[in-house]
């Protein structure tokens, strides 16, 4: 009985002996854990780019929210040239508010309009891994200056040329060509709209010969300055600019356009005819198949739906939530797609405030080398963007 008594006991002793080593066990996995936790925060926040919005008007307010939805990058700054209703908006999202200028007298006329103003444009570009240059069009050249005095990375709009930025960029076009480069543009609305069809077509085929017509809106809707009012305005410089921009991006897409503004506000609509080199195998159908399964892109069959015009288009965008209006996708009619033999004809609309805005955040991630596939950075892109807009 006194060696059963003694061999429980030692059991019992053990069973301590083990229950206090697990412990410690438990103990070492929970400060592991811990460390490895504290080691992700921090990595996350060093992986988290610093971005800086130089002009928040149409395109750089959408530009910043659109940043603002990514968990992988940070709005620190927006700047205007003086205090305007724009800063309102800005205040209210939490941007920290900067003058375009240096200059002191400026700065300071944000404080008696009762805006906190955080310094000028190279106090901003002191704190910023990259600047989106959401300026005015043609004044380029002179922040591309800033931008490289300050060592920060640099994305410009279409509305400058691609001889001052040195590249262009459009997801689907040239994603991998921009990675890690010190600057960009991302091409303008119609480019990216033309891209966005014409890219997987040149894909398929292996070559493409295009010539295109740009209709294109007079005018933004917040706009109240130019246009023509009761006129149609041919664009008499031939070819327009965005056949060759295209080329900027796809220098193997061998395309011409042309271009007339027309009295409206709403959208861009292109009438497009593209030869397909011999065996291509696609019929029409194949054609649409083939556009379904990009991103950005939504078809729909304007007889079925009663979408005919960009009106409809636009009432379309705001049915289903869309902040501001807003269609980042190109909108191609089904019904007006045509492949007869090797020529394939169709129309597409371009919302030419919004459609270029999601491609300035996957141009981000790749002048700072965090993504390299760009569908990848297009999926994350637009999920965060729905999310962020509650749709």
């Amino acid at each position: 009985m006194q060696q059963g008594r003694a061999s429980h006991t030692n059991r019992l002793l053990f069973a301590e002996g083990e229950r206090a080593s697990l412990r410690e066990v438990l103990d070492l996995v929970k400060l592991r854990s811990l460390i490895d936790g504290l080691r992700e925060q921090s990595m996350e926040k060093v992986m988290t780019i610093k971005v800086a919005i130089n002009g928040y008007g149409t395109i750089g307010k959408r530009v910043a929210d659109a940043v603002d939805a990514q968990d992988d990058m940070e709005i620190i700054g927006v700047t205007k040239t003086r205090p305007s209703f724009g800063c309102d908006l800005a205040v209210r999202k939490g941007y920290p508010l900067y003058c375009t200028y240096n200059d002191p007298e400026k700065i300071a006329a944000f404080g008696p309009a009762g805006y906190t103003c955080h310094g000028g444009l190279d106090d901003l570009l002191a704190i910023a891994d990259v600047v989106v240059d959401c300026s005015p069009g043609k004044v380029g050249a002179a922040n591309k200056e800033a931008y490289v005095k300050a060592g920060v990375k640099y994305i410009f709009q279409g509305g400058e040329k691609h001889a001052m930025a040195e590249m262009s960029y459009t997801s689907s076009a040239n994603h991998a060509e921009n990675m890690n480069v010190a600057g960009t543009r991302v091409v303008s609305c119609n480019t990216t709209g033309l891209s966005r069809t014409l890219v997987p077509l040149y894909e398929h085929c292996g070559s493409l010969k295009v010539e295109c017509t740009m209709i294109r809106r007079a005018a933004d809707p917040g706009d109240s300055k130019k246009g023509p009012i009761n006129a149609i305005k041919p664009v008499l410089k031939v070819p327009s600019h965005h056949g060759p921009d295209v080329m900027t991006v796809k220098p193997e897409i061998d395309i011409n356009s042309m271009a007339v503004a027309v009295p409206t506000t709403l959208m861009h609509c292109h009438s497009i005819v593209a030869f397909l080199p011999e065996g291509h195998g696609l019929t029409t159908e194949k054609v649409l198949a083939l556009w379904g399964e990009q991103p950005r892109i939504i078809i729909m069959n304007g007889g079925e739906t009663n979408i005919t015009t960009t009106a409809e288009v636009m009432e379309y965008a705001r049915d289903i939530g869309r902040k501001w209006g807003d269609l980042h996708e190109i909108f191609v009619w089904e019904d007006g797609v045509k492949l007869d033999g090797d020529t394939l004809y169709y129309f597409q609309a371009i919302h030419q405030e919004s459609d270029v805005i999601p491609e300035n955040v996957d141009a981000i991630r790749a002048l700072m080398g965090t993504e390299a596939d760009w569908r990848v950075s297009v999926a994350k892109t637009d999920a965060a963007i729905s999310a962020y807009n509650g749709l």
